[in-house]
Parts: structure tokens; C-alpha cells; sequence
């Protein structure tokens, strides 16, 4: 790979964001991923390599960094996501949007042309088919998370178009990982269970126990992210973004899983706000245009990825 390449992650200290800087560290050397948030790192990111307080809605300071440290690569994983942002509707779509319109404007005029950018199957909604949901249908989300993202991936396409940025980008599952804390998504349930099964052995699900939704484990989250920019250009056939797929599962599957592992776990449901969000949304997801363009896969079904959850987190309490 290119020795030269400077990648800029921005939103380093989320969930996605802690764990993509360490594994393109791995990749492109310590010194050259340079991870910026504007609230602070984990110890990890801050011991390995540089780290920078870097707030994505200025541009003037934005577009600065970029071209002082000579960056050819931004991931831009600033969001408000889905459950919180529907607590504050106007600003999350102003953060969102001009998180996004900033890191396209700094691509266009700097030479930071690849782009990577998140988008979430919250761009579905109750009109889209609800099963295998193919990569090309109806996009009518109703909420403000899902309409920004819709937004979003069609400002992408038009700035791959127009001015030849290279925008490349993901619909995401929910994401489940033990690193970091869950952020306010709707899908966080598959998180928090996992806590609150090695704590206290019960857990209140905010969705209904039959609720299926695509999940996908950090791990394969960020092996794929990485594999679609590191694919070549000319067989990406998406300029929007491609639907990805993991597992899907509901509430109920998942805490058997635990159970199976944890037999004194107990759940019960008292869904909230976020059950009629996840209504909105698929169940499962059709990648086949991801597979076919740049070999997306997983290694982790709902089993491996259990144990590794219960395992990890067993490891945080005893810390």
C-alpha cells in the first residue's frame, strides 16, 4: 500500500471511531492515522499515535489540518444518531449535514479526494420491503437521523459526479462492540444487554421482544469499512452507498443466547420511543452489490459473536 497515504479519522473517540483508528494504524503506521474528536480519546489512540481536538463544523480550521499534514484520506464518522437525535430534531440535522457538506467542500478543494462516510439502514423506512431489502428501493425514513442520512448519500453522488471526489460509504446494521459505550442509536439494546446480563443478570429491553433487526459485530464493521477503501475505484459500481449485511436477530433471540451461556438471565420488554423506530426499519438486508463489488463478508454469526461479547465484558467488570 501507498507509504504516503495520511488519513484523517474525524469522530475518533465514538464507538466506530475508536476502534477504525487503531486498526488503520495497524495498516498505514501510527504517525500517519491521525485521529481528532472533539471531545478525548481513549487512552489507546492517544498513546499511538497523534490526536487532535478538531471540531468538523469549522471549515476554515478543517480544511487548515487537512492540507498543513498533507491528508489524502477522511473518515468522517461525526453523528448524532438516531434515539438522541430524535430528541433534538433541528440540530441534529444541522450537525449532521454540515458535518458531511464541510468534509465534501475540504475533499473538493484539497487533496483529501477519498472520502469515507457512514450511512445506516435508518435511510429505510416503512414503505421500503421490509425483508432482504435490496440495494436500489423506496428510501421514505421517518426520522430525522434517517432523513439526513438519505441526504447525505445523495450530496455524495453528486459530489463523486460533479467534482470527482472519491465518496465511498456504508449503510450500516446496528454495530455491536464491547469497547466502547453505546451512543444513542436505536439498536444500542444489543449493547446493553450484554452489561446488564454480567451485572445484574436481567435487562429491560426498550424494543419488543420480536423486534428483528440487522446487526453486524464491530469486528466485521471495521474489516469491511477498510476493504471498500481500499477497493479499487473503477469496480465500484455504488457512488451513494452500499447496503451491507451481518446477522439479524430479535430481542428474544439474543437474550436466549444468553441465557444458553448466563442460565439465570432474565429479560423483560417495556419498549419506548425507539420500538416505533425500529418498526421503520428492515429486518433483514440484501449485499449482494457489496460482495459482488468488493468481497464484503463476515466472520461473526450471532454464537461467536456472543461469546466474544460476554467474554470481553466479563474482562471490563474484573478490570
Amino acid at each position: 500500500m501507498n507509504k504516503e497515504e495520511k488519513i484523517l479519522v474525524i469522530g475518533s473517540s465514538g464507538q466506530i471511531g475508536s476502534e477504525l483508528v487503531m486498526a488503520l494504524r495497524k495498516i498505514y503506521g501510527n504517525n500517519d492515522v491521525f485521529a481528532t474528536d472533539i471531545k478525548q480519546p481513549t487512552s489507546e489512540i492517544k498513546k499511538s499515535g497523534p490526536f487532535q481536538i478538531l471540531d468538523v463544523l469549522d471549515f476554515n480550521n478543517l480544511l487548515h489540518f487537512v492540507v498543513r499534514y498533507k491528508i489524502t484520506q477522511i473518515y468522517n464518522l461525526a453523528a448524532v444518531l438516531s434515539g438522541n437525535a430524535e430528541k433534538i430534531p433541528l440540530q441534529a440535522w444541522d450537525i449532521n449535514m454540515k458535518a458531511l457538506m464541510n468534509t465534501l467542500e475540504v475533499a473538493r478543494q484539497s487533496e483529501a479526494k477519498k472520502l469515507f462516510w457512514p450511512s445506516s439502514i435508518a435511510v429505510f423506512g416503512p414503505t421500503t420491503p421490509k425483508y432482504n431489502t435490496p440495494q436500489l428501493t423506496i428510501m421514505e425514513p421517518t426520522t430525522v437521523y434517517g432523513i439526513s442520512k438519505v441526504a447525505g448519500e445523495r450530496w455524495g453522488e453528486y459530489y463523486s459526479r460533479r467534482y470527482g471526489v472519491d465518496f465511498r460509504s456504508v449503510r450500516y446494521p446496528g454495530l455491536i462492540s464491547y469497547k466502547t459505550e453505546p451512543g444513542g442509536g436505536t439498536t444500542d439494546y444489543a449493547v446493553e444487554i450484554f452489561y446488564e446480563a454480567v451485572k445484574k443478570k436481567k435487562y429491560e429491553s426498550f424494543l419488543d421482544k420480536d423486534t428483528e433487526l440487522p446487526m453486524m459485530f464491530m469486528d466485521d464493521a471495521i474489516n469491511n469499512t477498510i476493504k471498500l477503501m481500499r477497493s479499487d475505484k473503477e469496480k465500484l459500481t455504488i457512488k451513494s452507498s452500499y447496503n451491507i449485511a451481518g446477522i439479524s436477530f430479535t430481542p428474544e433471540q439474543l437474550a436466549a443466547a444468553i441465557k444458553k451461556r448466563i442460565p439465570e438471565f432474565e429479560i423483560n420488554y417495556k419498549p419506548d420511543f425507539r420500538q416505533k423506530i425500529a418498526e421503520s426499519w428492515p429486518a433483514s438486508i440484501d449485499d449482494s452489490y457489496a460482495r459482488k463489488d468488493w468481497g464484503h463478508s463476515i466472520e461473526y454469526d450471532l454464537e461467536k459473536m456472543v461469546d466474544v461479547m460476554l467474554e470481553n465484558v466479563r474482562k471490563k467488570f474484573d478490570e
